[in-house]
C-alpha cells in the first residue's frame, strides 16, 4: 500500500520555526522526486519545495528560499521541510508528494500536516 504520512505541524509564533517529516511506504522511495506543498483555506495549492531522487539538488519557490530547506534520507524513507522565520500569511495545510522529475507529480500525496503561524 502506497502511503505517504506526514508529521511536525502546528502552531508557531512569527518568526518561529517548524520541521515537518514525511515517510514514505509501499513504494521505492529513491525511485522518486519529492514535493513539498501547501493550501491555505481558499486558495490553490502551492508547491514550495522540490528535491530530486539523490537528494543532492533541491529547488525552492522564491517566496520560500532564503528560509526553508528541502532534504530526504533514501534509507530512512523519509523527507524533511524546515521552515525558519515563519510567517502568519504561510498558515496552511502542507503535504509531501512524490513526482518523476521537477515539475511532474503524480498525485501521490499525503493527507497533510497543518502549519498555524500566530501570535
Amino acid at each position: 500500500q502506497v502511503q505517504l504520512v506526514e508529521s511536525g505541524g502546528g502552531w508557531v509564533q512569527p518568526g518561529g520555526s517548524l520541521r515537518l517529516s514525511c515517510t514514505a511506504s509501499g513504494f521505492t522511495f529513491s525511485n522518486y522526486y519529492m514535493s513539498w506543498v501547501r493550501q491555505a483555506p481558499g486558495r490553490a495549492p502551492e508547491r514550495i519545495a522540490e528535491i530530486n531522487k539523490s537528494g543532492y539538488t533541491p529547488k525552492l519557490a522564491d517566496s520560500v528560499k532564503d528560509r526553508f530547506d528541502i532534504d530526504r534520507d533514501n534509507n530512512l524513507n523519509t523527507l524533511w521541510l524546515q521552515m525558519d522565520n515563519l510567517k502568519p500569511e504561510e498558515t496552511a495545510l502542507y503535504y509531501c508528494e512524490r513526482g518523476r522529475r521537477f515539475g511532474d507529480y503524480d498525485g501521490v500525496r499525503g493527507q497533510g500536516t497543518q502549519v498555524t503561524v500566530s501570535s
